[in-house]
């Protein structure tokens, strides 16, 4: 089923679903604690980035703060910046003891692996074998495959990582079908991890730039580089909605043959707009589902 042939109650009752499970990534800077006391409610879980420049210790710091106003936070744990096993069981006993119980398991941006861990599945491995606590391990995944990395890597990568895994986040696409198809196939090939689409939320082309002044000159070239659609869609104008890309996916989720969950929305710590455009979405739907 195409989406133009999805209804309009199909398509409100896929995205309501989305909605109701948004997650939001966040950036650890300065202010990032006081805003998402001012603008998060504690219902919305987060995840923390951790920047090449600030390293991965600013990382847990904010987690370990956030987690002790009552919201649910999964730290990223970026393979290539562990040294070495004490390291990654340091980490693991340090997040045990602060109570999290999520954690996002990524490759991440340096150029060199601090240690000998330099892909996200040897990471994962080395915290099986210490036997970590956590509920809820995520990892990445690439509708529209890498710039860098060959598509045969990348789902190679992905069936290896899986058995270690409890759920996938995706990097950015703006293509719902493209998302949708990606995630109906990986279920066809029996892998059946929940899968929670990455998208945008409403942040201006400033706002990317600030962001990316303020990551180390080194990680923002990458951050760019990684970002161009993003960058490119600003410029235009009337170049990105979230809404509409929100209800698109919500259409699509529908063909991926349940593997769609959620939403996990990149702030890039515009986290004032974006609570505001989620409020205005789930009452939008509400509105409509009691017409």
């Amino acid at each position: 089923m195409t989406l133009s042939q999805e209804t309009p109650r199909a398509r409100r009752a896929g995205l309501a679903e989305l909605v109701r499970t948004m997650s939001y990534e966040v950036m650890p800077f300065k202010n990032t604690e006081r805003d998402v006391l001012e603008y998060v409610p504690t219902s919305v879980p987060l995840t923390v980035t951790v920047t090449e420049a600030k390293g991965i210790g600013t990382t847990l710091d904010l987690t370990e703060r956030l987690l002790r106003h009552g919201y649910t936070v999964a730290p990223h744990l970026p393979a290539r910046q562990f040294t070495d096993e004490a390291h990654v069981a340091d980490v693991v006993a340090r997040l045990t003891e602060a109570g999290v119980r999520s954690v996002f398991v990524v490759g991440g941006d340096a150029p060199e692996p601090a240690g000998r861990f330099d892909d996200a599945y040897s990471l994962l491995r080395a915290m099986a074998e210490i036997g970590h606590p956590f509920d809820e391990v995520g990892i990445g995944g690439y509708p529209e495959g890498h710039p860098k990395i060959p598509r045969e890597t990348l789902d190679l990568a992905l069936k290896q990582k899986a058995p270690l895994a409890t759920r996938l986040l995706t990097q950015i696409c703006f293509d719902a079908n493209t998302t949708a198809d990606w995630a109906a196939g990986l279920a066809a090939d029996g892998l059946t991890l929940p899968v929670y689409v990455g998208m945008p939320g409403p942040v201006n082309r400033q706002k990317l730039m600030r962001i990316s002044a303020g990551i180390g000159l080194g990680q923002s070239a990458r951050f760019l580089q990684k970002q161009q659609s993003l960058l490119w869609r600003f410029l235009l104008p009337g170049g990105y909605d979230p809404t509409k890309l929100a209800r698109r996916l919500g259409a699509a989720a529908a063909r991926s043959d349940g593997n769609i969950r959620g939403l996990h929305i990149f702030t890039f710590n515009e986290l004032r707009g974006t609570e505001e455009w989620r409020q205005r979405l789930l009452a939008a739907l509400a509105g409509k589902d009691r017409s």
